[in-house]
């Protein structure tokens, strides 16, 4: 039988002799620094999701996508939005049996735990020790609370195991979520630093859906004095041993009056049509989005996580150069930069809730969140020569195969797979976008360099970040998408989806 060949066939030929390298080596440490300065820099004021400095990293990157001649990935434009919601406080009242009490000198707001404006007055008043209610402790136990305003001790009893929390929980909410089970109305949560010079450090809450199922109780942080105006010396009885629970009888008003903004914010999507197989999607994403500015400090957000931010925006060129000179890929990439990562990963759930590209033509997600830096609580290997991998070896088969293969023909790093396990303390797994993907289904690999002392502090800045090895670690990521964009099969989903427990 002799050789024949389609145009397909030769196409797919073709692709397999391309050498990926050359545009592999394009990635380079001077253009990631470029990008870096400036998306971390100070005109983007730490880039927090539905603000100007969030805005103008957009703008940045979609001019960026523009340049290197890549489609709009939503129509016609470049950004998918999505609304967001924030409170901000008008007025706010606490008295207790007559006696009025000053906002900041003995109490304040989280305005942030309803979505309405409110007023209370009732006389029932449940002291539930520390509140919490989970499967190591339960204050609630006996207690009849619904109705009723819930007042305990701020903070977590001596020797209480916070990794057991849910997950749900995991960010300082059980006590919220425990009141609302229980059918509390108000939470007064004591605490001991009071008065305080300035409100809290976010006044208002932002969150996405206006029409929520769940309605969090009315929370109030109060001082020691409006403690001892309800609970009299049994307050202090408290404090010094084991917590009692017990009901007391005060006359209470309190009241919140705030106003909700409309605003928005989006993510940016620059697309890429592949060849014969361009219906077949690869996302590769990054968060671009950070803190923002806590008075006059910004949160600059260099590895978290402009390190993905600007490895994306080089990925794109790499693979741009690429199709350019007659090689790119069989398949489409969809470069998606998110915002709302650090909110809840907010832009990615959106995108994959309301996918512009059908998840079950998506084979797979590439997601880069901190590369830039070394972990300081590494003890074994090479440190200036590793990267974390998360999620190779779910969902599909063919996964960690081929991100073994490309790393050991072209990058040689090594593959630390430390926070892999979902149950992992840390929980890696579940806190950054690739996770949305995977909850749809879709195989998904997290490239991450590990926790630092700068973390989510501002002092987590471009000057700090090892360009060097963040180009290796870009390159991996390269090598690994050109194998999944131009193999002749999507990848494999052959292993149950990692779900997180609510």
């Amino acid at each position: 039988m002799g050789l024949f060949f389609t145009g397909s066939a030769f196409f797919c030929f073709a692709q397999k002799k391309a050498d990926p390298v050359f545009f592999g080596n394009s990635i380079k440490s001077e253009n990631l620094q470029k990008h870096l300065y400036v998306i971390a820099g100070p005109a983007f004021e730490g880039r927090e999701t539905a603000t100007p400095g969030q805005q103008k990293a957009a703008a940045y990157i979609e001019d960026y996508f523009k340049s290197l001649g890549l489609k709009p990935g939503n129509k016609d434009s470049f950004q998918y939005s999505y609304p967001v919601f924030k409170d901000s406080l008008i007025s706010s009242n606490v008295q207790v049996n007559g006696q009025e009490f000053e906002l900041n000198r003995d109490y304040q707001n989280r305005t942030l735990s309803k979505s309405f404006s409110f007023s209370y007055g009732l006389s029932n008043v449940v002291f539930a020790g520390y509140g919490l209610s989970d499967s190591v402790r339960d204050d609630y136990k006996g207690l009849n609370v619904s109705g009723k305003i819930v007042m305990i001790l701020g903070g977590f009893p001596p020797g209480y195991v916070q990794t057991q929390i849910t997950k749900k929980n995991f960010n300082g909410f059980a006590k919220v979520d425990a009141a609302l089970r229980h059918g509390a109305v108000a939470i007064l949560s004591i605490q001991e630093d009071f008065p305080r010079k300035k409100p809290l450090i976010d006044p208002g809450l932002m969150y996405r859906s206006y029409f929520r199922e769940e309605i969090s109780p009315a929370f109030f942080y109060v001082s020691e004095n409006i403690a001892r105006k309800i609970m009299g010396a049994d307050y202090d009885l408290a404090k010094k041993g084991s917590p009692r629970a017990k009901p007391y009888i005060a006359d209470i008003f309190l009241s919140l009056q705030k106003q909700t903004q409309l605003l928005q914010s989006s993510d940016v999507l620059g697309f890429l049509e592949g060849g014969d197989l361009k219906d077949q999607v690869l996302v590769i994403s990054a968060h671009y989005d950070h803190l923002g500015k806590k008075d006059t400090v910004i949160y600059f957000g260099a590895d978290d996580d402009g390190s993905g931010t600007v490895s994306l925006l080089e990925l794109a060129a790499a693979f741009s150069k690429a199709k350019a000179a007659g090689k790119g890929p069989r398949r489409s990439i969809l470069f998606l930069a998110n915002s709302g990562e650090e909110k809840g990963l907010w832009g990615s759930e959106f995108y994959t809730d309301h996918p512009l590209y059908p998840m079950d033509k998506t084979t797979a997600d590439l997601n880069i969140d901190m590369i830039g830096r070394i972990d300081p609580n590494r003890r074994h290997g090479d440190s200036i020569n590793y990267v974390y991998i998360v999620g190779d070896d779910k969902l599909s088969t063919d996964l960690h195969v081929i991100s073994v293969a490309m790393n050991k023909k072209y990058t040689g790093l090594e593959l630390d797979y430390k926070f892999n396990n979902p149950k992992d303390p840390l929980r890696i797994y579940y806190r950054s976008d690739h996770y949305n993907f995977a909850r749809k289904g879709v195989p998904i690999i997290f490239y991450f360099d590990g926790i630092h002392a700068d973390y989510h502090m501002p002092t987590d800045t471009p000057d700090k970040i090892n360009y060097d090895l963040m180009v290796k670690r870009a390159q991996l990521v390269f090598y690994t998408a050109w194998e999944m964009a131009n193999r002749e099969n999507m990848l494999k989903r052959d292993l149950p989806a990692v779900i997180r427990e609510r």
